[in-house]
């Protein structure tokens, strides 16, 4: 088992389907009905929110299998939990309609769990690296 590849699987889904709910957003449309668009995003919402289920637990055992000290991470894992926690509840609330326009994903995308997320994650993963090569 890789562990870096499958941290990077994860951050990169997460990253991906936040430019496309960019490009979907920017595109106007009232719902998801009638496009071929309409169904990836609701194929990137998933995958997305599959990659946020245990995150914080997958990079404590990402830092474990690194021989790292868990204590100075344990406090901002606590962040990336409760930040993947609300962006989650975010996506699961869009996922529930019947038909996601536009407008909805850009409010998404507005939001500040998932850009907090993104950020999060952009941060853990600069320190990871510098951490793992030390």
């Amino acid at each position: 088992m890789n562990v870096r590849a499958d941290f990077d699987a994860r951050v990169d889904t997460i990253e991906e389907a936040y430019e496309f709910f960019l490009a979907y957003a920017s595109q106007g449309l009232p719902s998801d009905h009638t496009s071929a668009t309409g169904e990836q995003i609701r194929q990137y919402l998933k995958r997305c929110k599959t990659a946020l289920t245990g995150l914080g637990d997958f990079i404590l055992a990402f830092v474990t299998y690194a021989n790292l000290d868990q204590a100075p991470y344990r406090a901002f894992i606590g962040v990336i939990e409760r930040d993947a926690g609300d962006a989650s509840a975010a996506i699961q609330l869009v996922l529930s309609l019947p038909a996601i326009g536009s407008q909805v994903i850009d409010n998404l995308n507005a939001s500040i769990h998932l850009r907090a997320l993104l950020t999060d994650l952009f941060l853990i993963d600069e320190v990871l690296k510098t951490a793992s090569r030390a």
